[in-house]
């Protein structure tokens, strides 16, 4: 399968593709106007599982320095432009997109 990730931080949401095709839509919550996530090509240099701290049951880093999409212990916050500009999931839906990516998944972020 040729996964790749496409976030779109103007309706919050980030889209599992498969060659192309969208095969599955999550809800996320994105950075603050102060630390907005970044657009951009990326691709998920590492996973870490239960990383501690906010990032809830997983982190999938990007090839961005300091940046990600991960878990979060505050459910509350997806929907809405609250991180420091990583891309937050419910913890069920990051650990369900851990599992179908692999490191060296393409990540594209747009408006």
């Amino acid at each position: 399968m040729a996964y790749s990730i496409k976030i779109k931080l103007s309706s919050r949401t980030l889209f599992l593709l498969n060659n192309n095709t969208i095969v599955r839509s999550y809800p996320v919550g994105v950075g603050k106007n102060a630390t907005s996530t970044p657009t951009g090509r990326y691709y998920i240099v590492s996973k870490v599982p239960n990383p501690g701290g906010p990032f809830g049951a997983i982190w999938m880093g990007l090839s961005q320095p300091h940046y990600g999409i991960h878990g979060t212990n505050n459910p509350s916050s997806i929907g809405g432009a609250v991180s420091k500009g990583c891309v937050r999931m419910y913890n069920r839906d990051a650990l369900e997109l851990a599992g179908k990516v692999s490191i060296g998944t393409p990540v594209i972020i747009e408006l």
